[in-house]
């Protein structure tokens, strides 16, 4: 059993990412297998199958010394009990507990969110420091904050749900979670698609349209169109990139970050990005003397670097 290595796990909507990694974030394995939209007790179900495959002949240099999981919904981290995906997923499942007593290993749970902040603090642009944002932009909106060097979590580890302040953009821009005008409705990646459905009567001729009529809409394509100046896109675009300057500048006011650190496809998206640092051009950014920045982790395994930054913890 080696204590520098972790067994790591990310979930997500498409896949279960299962990778080995040391204490420099390095990947020593790893292996993808296909999920989907799941209830918690087919999640499980998929862990535990892709667990029982991946540590399959592994050698004994490479068994690790933990296993750290990083998870979508709310998480009660302390005690290891996966509380619920969405409301509509809830069955509170002590997976750590499960894991430990399957597999003999010690075993952390966390949010993918505070995962990736924690991987941040461990391995990317936020080494080093006390206090910093990392602010994940990419389907869903949701942030970690380290506030004199700790995560803030909250009582019930919901802590960090900041897609769901209204930032008064559009106040009838109606979000999933009941209120209107939430920076998630108009700046994640499905509240951009599900706004480009409500106005797709005022904008007939916008090749949005008719690619909504097939399917999602990412929003690397409605940032394509906006560069080529399509209204709809425009409209679209701008509205996402106002909403999250406005939540970046209320996280700043709250948290006095020396660094806000930027996650997700919406926020990677060149055009986003930079519009967006246009509009935080502004005196109330002056105490964020390191700036906004975007994660210098690989995308790609950004998810599994996090899983491995929560395993670790089980080892300190």
């Amino acid at each position: 059993m080696q204590q520098d290595i972790v067994l790591a796990l990310d979930l997500g909507g498409t896949k279960l990412m299962v990778g080995l990694l040391d204490r420099s974030a390095h990947i020593l394995r790893k292996k993808l297998y296909p999920s989907g939209f799941l209830t918690q007790s087919e999640a499980m179900e998929l862990i535990f199958r892709s667990l029982d495959d991946f540590l399959t002949d592994l050698p004994p240099e490479l068994r690790p010394g933990a296993i750290g999981i990083g998870l979508i919904g709310q998480i009660d981290a302390r005690n290891g009990i996966w509380k619920m995906i969405d409301p509509g997923r809830k069955n509170p499942t002590p997976i750590a507990q499960q894991i430990t007593e399957r597999y003999g290993l010690p075993c952390r749970v966390d949010n993918d969110v505070k995962s990736a902040a924690l991987a941040e603090r461990e391995f990317g642009a936020g080494k080093n420091l006390d206090d910093f944002i990392f602010l994940n932009i990419g389907t869903g909106i949701g942030a970690g904050v380290f506030s004199g060097g700790n995560l803030i979590r909250g009582w019930q580890n919901d802590a960090g749900e900041v897609g769901h302040l209204t930032v008064n953009y559009d106040g009838n821009t109606p979000c999933p979670c009941g209120r209107s005008g939430c920076a998630e409705a108009i700046a994640s990646g499905a509240g951009m698609d599900r706004r480009l459905r409500s106005f797709a009567l005022r904008y007939p001729t916008s090749p949005l349209v008719s690619l909504s009529e097939t399917g999602f809409v990412r929003a690397e394509t409605i940032f394509g169109y906006a560069k080529e100046n399509d209204p709809l896109a425009m409209r679209l675009a701008t509205d996402a990139t106002d909403a999250a300057s406005e939540l970046i500048l209320n996280l700043v006011r709250v948290f006095n970050p020396r660094k806000v650190i930027l996650g997700g496809g919406v926020a990677s998206e060149p055009w986003f990005f930079e519009l967006l640092n246009r509009r935080l051009a502004v005196p109330l950014m002056d105490s964020v003397d390191q700036g906004v920045v975007l994660s210098e982790l690989n995308p790609s395994v950004s998810g599994l670097v996090g899983a491995a930054a929560v395993g670790f913890t089980a080892l300190m």
